[in-house]
């Protein structure tokens, strides 16, 4: 593992600038789409929600032009190849253009090429915590895993910051968290993965997996039942373990009984995809260091983007309850 993390660029980029007009007459002349466009929040990417007069919505995202043109190919295979592997999965779906094509090149308002793309869009809002039905949410993650075992991209090896074998190499953002107190836990997980879980995860095998399944990729209806995944720009080739244990990262509960919701969702992730017991004896070690790595990577960003720190720090709360948690239910 390198000695510093990955010093990736587009971690601290604001989304492109894309003017309306133009994007709206690249819709009519190369999908023949027409609607209103409304603006969506995003890291990286520019999306937007295209609403059309009597047919469902859509999703319009338009790439960073500075992401590697090769990880949005990543993305639109990984979606393509589930299309014919699990078409039963409440997954977006990627709408060709008139002549085949699934994206295309679209300038910026400052002139530099953006891929564009146009999805389905999954009805539904972000999946409260305390309400996740965690052995369904297990359930349909190992469905996707098990649609995805087979499927193989060039870009799929790359390293990304979000991964949780390079959480070692995350110490250099340790004195951006000022707080004395979440700065202790988030560097005592970061010693208990490192003296074992760490090469024991390197060590699995690996496939491509979503990677980053917390409440804001994960849709809910109005009842509260699972009605979709979104968002698969974190995709990496990984352990499955490390699915699972980034899942329950957002899983886990104040209480006498912290690990509640991530047994939930192991078991009916073990319904599907096995998962044995030695690996699962990793699984409060690799979800601390989730937390961690939460903690620390939005830290990080927050002292860079003040003014986009409300946002970033979006999922920080969640993160320290969960390590307070877990340190107080294992006596750390």
């Amino acid at each position: 593992m390198p000695p510093h993390p990955i010093h990736d660029p587009l971690m601290l980029a604001a989304p492109p600038v894309i003017e309306a007009a133009p994007l709206a007459e690249a819709l009519r002349r190369d999908w023949g789409l027409e609607g209103a466009l409304h603006p969506l929040g995003g890291e990286r990417d520019r999306n937007f929600r295209l609403e059309r007069h009597g047919s469902p919505p859509l999703l319009v995202k338009l790439a960073h032009p500075d992401e590697d043109p090769a990880v949005t190919g990543f993305q639109t295979a990984a979606l393509l190849h589930l299309e014919g592997t699990a078409p039963d999965l409440p997954l977006p779906r990627m709408l060709r253009a008139r002549d085949g094509a699934t994206e295309r090149a679209h300038p910026a308002a400052d002139a530099r090429p953006c891929l564009l793309r146009v999805l389905t869009y999954l009805p539904g809002r972000p999946m409260a915590p305390p309400e996740a039905p965690a052995e369904a949410l297990g359930h349909l993650t190992a469905r996707l895993d098990a649609a995805l075992s087979g499927f193989a991209h060039p870009a799929d090896g790359r390293r990304l910051l979000w991964d949780i074998r390079e959480a070692p190499s995350l110490r250099e953002f340790l004195p951006d968290v000022s707080d004395p107190g979440l700065r202790a836990l988030a560097e005592a997980a970061l010693n208990r993965f490192e003296s074992g879980p760490s090469a024991a995860l390197v060590a699995l095998p690996t496939q491509v997996i979503h990677n980053d399944l917390n409440p804001h990729n994960v849709l809910a209806d109005e009842h509260g039942r699972l009605a979709g995944i979104i968002d698969f720009g974190d995709m990496v080739r990984a352990p499955r373990l490390q699915e699972v244990a980034t899942a329950c990262a957002y899983l886990v509960r104040p209480g006498d009984a912290p690990l509640a919701g991530p047994a939930a969702f192991l078991s009916g992730y073990r319904a599907v995809l096995p998962l044995p017991e030695e690996q699962a004896a990793l699984l409060p070690a690799l979800i601390a260091t989730r937390m961690a790595m939460t903690v620390l990577i939005t830290h990080w960003r927050a002292r860079r983007q003040p003014e986009n720190a409300p946002y970033i720090l979006r999922n920080m709360p969640g993160a320290r309850a969960g390590l307070e948690s877990l340190a107080r239910h294992s006596g750390g």
